[in-house]
């Protein structure tokens, strides 16, 4: 579902990825682990092309990510060619993103009215059979502002799926929530894994990298320091670096 390949990114004179290379395949749950700055979330945002990658090749589902190949040249999609492409591509963020403005049904409806051009029938719905998924369609008609950060994030789950995506990307999404609401979205999360969705995970959750994730990557410094099962990974890491990171937040 995903390859990356030699993704290179700079920003400026700082290079932020450097040379990263993996693969995800369908259905499974890839969950990225390391240290603030090494380059997980800048990857994540890659492949969806929020972010354009400066050398290297990401594919999903074997198309390219932001560009077009003619020639062996690589050339960057136009806007609104790369947005299509990440209906795709679903992404939960650390700060739930919701529209303030709007009902938890109503920013789960958004997209696929504006974008899909679905009903608004049809769209209401889907939408209230997301948030019984994520167990809020109690909570359909609140604000954001009236729920709690975990029934945010589920809200933005439940946004995310709503454009049936074909792979969805977290960005530490319990990072921001009060510990005890890190476990209703850990929840949601492997029912989606359940479920076969695939997923690429930047996560601090070492008991969930464990138990649902099907490899997991270590990250430092914009590279792959080390690959493998998470229960190997995690019990008995080879490289100094992962040994040491683990050491403190295991």
């Amino acid at each position: 579902m995903v390859r990356a390949e030699q993704v290179t990114k700079r920003f400026g004179s700082n290079e932020v990825l450097k040379g990263v290379s993996l693969e995800v395949q369908r259905g499974e749950v890839l969950c990225l682990l390391g240290p603030s700055g090494s380059g997980k979330s800048t990857f994540l945002r890659c492949i969806n092309h929020l972010e354009q990658v400066t050398a290297g090749r990401l594919t999903v589902d074997g198309l390219l990510v932001g560009y077009r190949e003619s020639g062996g040249k690589l050339y960057e999609l136009h806007p609104r060619e790369a947005a299509k492409q990440r209906r795709d591509i679903g992404m939960v963020f650390q700060r739930f993103n919701l529209f303030p403005h709007m009902t938890a049904l109503e920013n789960v409806m958004e997209a696929p009215v504006l974008v899909k051009g679905v009903s608004k029938a049809a769209a209401r719905a889907k939408a209230h059979e997301l948030l019984a998924r994520v167990g809020l369609d109690d909570r359909a008609d609140y604000y954001p502002a009236h729920l709690s950060g975990g029934q945010q994030q589920r809200v933005a789950i439940a946004r995310a799926l709503a454009m049936e995506p074909k792979l969805m990307l977290f960005d530490e999404p319990t990072s921001a929530l009060d510990p005890e609401l890190v476990g209703e979205v850990l929840d949601v999360m492997r029912e989606l894994a359940e479920d076969g969705m695939t997923m690429i995970v930047v996560t601090h959750e070492m008991g969930f990298a464990r138990e649902v994730a099907d490899s997991l990557v270590f990250m430092d410094g914009g590279v792959v320091v080390e690959s493998g099962a998470p229960r190997e990974v995690l019990a008995d890491p080879q490289h100094e670096r992962t040994k040491a990171f683990l050491s403190k937040v295991l």
